[in-house]
């Protein structure tokens, strides 16, 4: 290949890459299912994807996991609400998360898993999404079961609406809040990445062990633009403003050991201090060792202890119909609004999040192009 069409090749992909131009789902969205079960939804395109030949444009799906309290959609209720419990990186369904049949029996919701992209370390030689396409499919599902309830007239609550996850799932609970700033009541982070930074981006010695595999060098097939690295800054000052402008309501919980180094503390105290500057309701629980309790609490690392117990340890007076201090929100969720209000500058234009057909879909909007 001659130096030019590589060249021309490696622009198209950054382009692409930057874009994330959708397309129309190719295949139509299944009905709710009618008790506990797994289903494929329609996925927006992922153009890293698409430029290394992974998969052909309209055909991209995930795999939701749906677990009602009690079974099945009959025992759905006016109080039952919704959950993401969010997988790890590399990992499916609930590894690394809160127990889905824990969450939907001890919390009234309806629990929701989801393979997003890049699930079961799938696609090792590209790089890591690290939480935006992550984020768009778990709403994609999150979707699915809002819509299917009101489209058979079944009552729940949409003011409980939740999400948690660890480690990589952290990263992406986070992520989903500032995608959809105005659905979620409670945002659950355990033990999550807060932002794609230099080290894991391009695996610099010093920081974290973990490898998102992108170039820092701009003729490079896998060039990570500075406007994708702000984007996965869940802690992005001017983003908080924006979330806020749009009247995000949601009470973040953080659980971080104090000795991880997967996904360093620094990182987490610094998305702490920004939250809790704009103005966000933080709980946040840095683990040492005088909260080693041998059960709940095992350690103060990455995994900390048991992340189902750990939920329940500092969030259940969140998730509770009846906490002392029950999370719910007021208003129209995302979903309900079907606009593109939720818009997040960047150095060279906006990422905005359509949601004029209800579910989410992304896209990158440069400057002069506004």
């Amino acid at each position: 290949m001659s130096n030019r069409i590589r060249s021309i090749f490696v622009l198209l992909f950054i382009l692409t890459a930057s874009l994330a131009l959708p397309v129309a789902d190719a295949a139509p969205w299944p009905k709710l299912l009618q008790k506990n079960g797994t289903v494929l939804l329609p996925a927006q395109d992922a153009p890293h994807l698409l430029t290394n030949k992974v998969h052909k444009p309209g055909n991209r799906s995930i795999k939701a996991y749906i677990t009602y309290p009690g079974g099945s959609i009959e025992h759905v209720t006016p109080q039952t609400g919704l959950m993401l419990s969010i997988h790890n990186w590399g990992g499916k369904a609930a590894s690394g998360a809160p127990s889905p049949t824990y969450l939907a029996s001890n919390y009234n919701v309806v629990a929701i898993n989801v393979d997003y992209i890049q699930s079961e370390s799938r696609h090792k030689d590209i790089p890591y999404d690290f939480g935006y396409l992550q984020a768009l499919d778990c709403l994609r599902a999150l979707h699915y079961v809002f819509d299917g309830l009101t489209q058979q007239a079944v009552a729940f609550d949409s003011g409980r609406i939740y999400s948690a996850g660890g480690s990589g799932g952290g990263n992406v609970a986070l992520m989903v809040n500032k995608l959809a700033p105005r659905t979620f009541a409670c945002i659950i982070d355990l033990s999550g990445m807060c932002k794609l930074s230099n080290d894991i981006a391009f695996n610099l010695p010093g920081g974290s062990r973990l490898n998102a595999r992108y170039s820092p060098l701009p003729d490079h097939i896998h060039f990570l633009t500075e406007d994708a690295q702000a984007l996965r800054f869940v802690g992005h000052p001017q983003h908080l403003k924006q979330m806020q402008a749009l009247g995000n309501e949601a009470q973040v919980v953080v659980s971080h050991g104090i000795s991880d180094s997967t996904c360093p503390i620094g990182d987490a105290r610094e998305m702490v201090a920004n939250l809790q500057t704009a103005g966000f309701t933080v709980d946040a629980h840095f683990i040492s060792d005088a909260d080693i309790d041998g059960k709940i609490i095992t350690n103060t690392g990455h995994s900390v202890g048991n992340r189902t117990l750990i939920v329940n340890k500092f969030a259940a007076k969140y998730l509770l119909v009846a906490g002392v201090q029950a999370a719910t929100r007021k208003g129209k969720t995302d979903f309900e609004n079907r606009d593109e209000l939720v818009k997040y500058s960047t150095p060279n234009g906006s990422y905005i999040i359509s949601y004029k057909q209800g579910y989410p879909v992304g896209r990158f909007e440069p400057v002069g192009q506004q």
